[in-house]
């Protein structure tokens, strides 16, 4: 039997996943590695940590999935979206990539979208901090030298593509996080390239996500134990990946992501842009496809902030809260380290406890920290639902999936049931091995891209949801006194 395996470049770690020919999951495995912020605002990574994270990864793997390893036949790709990896002459990084996360091209954005006044309609919302143009463009002024270097302009886990098939290519979906990519013709758009400073030359092919993109070289497949005729296909942001990975592919599909970021996400059919609200419209994986999504730059990182602060494990922390859940307390949470998209567009946003007294406890952080989380997901899910709701539920990918009582608290102040999957975890990964799927055997995405198995459906205790809705509005007049005060 054919298999399959699915690559997510993530922020902090990158996952390797084994898939069978039927679609089962027989094995994960992940590498870790660092971000780096050497100035307020920036969030930097060297490319040669994903790929030897990869390297890391598989290697284990394998010695675990012999047997299967030797019937590998494609890979799938997903990533973090938005990372500049600028390229020289020789396919080398000339300097360390600039993530999603980072802040520092607030200037160039305000540029960009004087520039091309109809930018969010044509890319899929407006300039924000973060995205790939305006980091180039940040690069042309404060890193000139560095600028004229330029040959190509990757995405992350394109980098890794470059190392295992020798190819300057991405997909749609990713391509439609630069701000480059006109998302309704699924092409790159000249008109922001040239305000960017750039050109079509200096851009990677554009492939649909389950178009088969090249082979591994013959360095590749040593380094991988696999053989040189296993196929690399497109593969796609991880957003969009993870639709793939838990069957978001038609209308009205939708599901909330909790990993270092977070996003509220439905499948559309037809392109749908709302920039004023600063939704993102893009590009699906799948051919044909298209979706909106309300981004936060602050999804689970800021537990995982506090479990770093305080010398617990997560999963400690929140037994911890859901041992004294009946414990209330007043205090609330702004959860902005570092800054914030959805809705606020603001990359200077900060994060801060308010209403602590002697009287409070690390578990009345810990649940501050859950809610604070959750109401920064209700604000993208009024930003998405201005003409009434897209969904009736929504399904859990993410690390931060894997916790019951944290989407209890999500499905109480969405008011929005909660699927949890089996596995809901892997979304990205099992997407990009999907993908895989598709790109050598020509089946349609109805065929592979199902949903998981359901582990539990959380369902709104409309009884809070009130009590849910003063601290929500008393969330918001936090970050309104914080942010502008009189």
């Amino acid at each position: 039997m054919a298999h399959f395996i699915g690559i997510d470049v993530g922020t902090s770690a990158v996952k390797v996943l084994l898939m069978d020919g039927a679609g089962a999951v027989l094995d994960t495995q992940s590498a870790s590695y660092p971000v780096s912020q050497p100035k307020p605002l920036w969030s930097e990574q060297d490319p040669e940590l994903w790929w030897q994270g990869t390297l890391d990864a598989v290697h284990q793997l394998k010695a675990r999935q012999t047997k299967a390893w030797q019937e590998v036949v494609a890979i799938g790709l997903s990533g973090q979206m938005h990372g500049a990896v600028c390229l020289d002459s020789e396919d080398k990084p000339i300097r360390p990539a600039i993530l999603w996360n980072d802040g520092r091209a607030w200037q160039e954005c305000e540029t960009l979208n004087r520039a091309v006044p109809r930018l969010g309609h044509i890319a899929g919302v407006p300039a924000m901090p973060g995205f790939t143009a305006p980091k180039l463009m940040w690069m042309k002024t404060h890193e000139p030298d560095n600028f004229q270097r330029i040959q190509t302009v990757l995405l992350p886990k394109d980098y890794v593509r470059l190392k295992l098939t020798g190819e300057r290519c991405t997909d749609v979906s990713d391509a439609a996080g630069t701000l480059w990519l006109n998302e309704q013709e699924r092409q790159w758009e000249e008109q922001i390239l040239a305000a960017s400073g750039l050109t079509l030359q200096q851009m990677p092919k554009l492939v649909e996500g389950n178009e088969i993109t090249g082979k591994l070289t013959a360095d590749a497949a040593s380094a991988l134990g696999l053989s040189p005729s296993v196929v690399v296909c497109g593969g796609g942001g991880d957003a969009a990946v993870g639709g793939v990975g838990i069957g978001a592919i038609n209308e009205g599909d939708a599901f909330i992501s909790i990993g270092t970021s977070g996003q509220i996400f439905v499948a559309k059919e037809q392109y749908s842009a709302n920039p004023e609200k600063y939704v993102h419209a893009y590009a699906h994986a799948i051919p044909g496809r298209w979706y909106q999504m309300a981004c936060l730059l602050n999804g689970a990182s800021p537990l995982a902030w506090f479990s770093k602060i305080c010398g617990q494990p997560v999963p400690a922390l929140l037994e911890e809260a859901q041992a004294n859940q009946h414990d209330k307390s007043e205090v609330l949470f702004l959860p902005y380290l570092t800054g914030e998209r959805t809705p606020h567009n603001n990359p200077f946003a900060t994060g801060c406890f308010q209403g602590m007294t002697a009287a409070t406890e690390r578990h009345h952080l810990t649940q501050a920290i859950l809610e604070g989380i959750a109401f920064s997901f209700r604000d993208c899910l009024n930003a998405l639902s201005e003409d009434g709701l897209p969904f009736s539920e929504m399904g859990a990918i993410g690390g931060g999936a894997k916790s019951r009582y944290w989407l209890q608290i999500l499905a109480d102040v969405l008011n929005v049931p909660i699927r949890q999957y089996v596995g809901g975890e892997t979304g990205p990964a099992l997407g990009a091995a999907r993908l895989a799927y598709l790109s050598v055997t020509g089946d349609t995405p109805k065929t592979i891209c199902v949903m998981p198995e359901i582990a539990t459906i959380l369902t709104p205790d409309t009884a809070k949801y009130p009590e849910y809705s003063e601290r929500h509005a008393r969330f918001s007049e936090l970050y309104k006194n914080i942010e502008k005060p009189e």
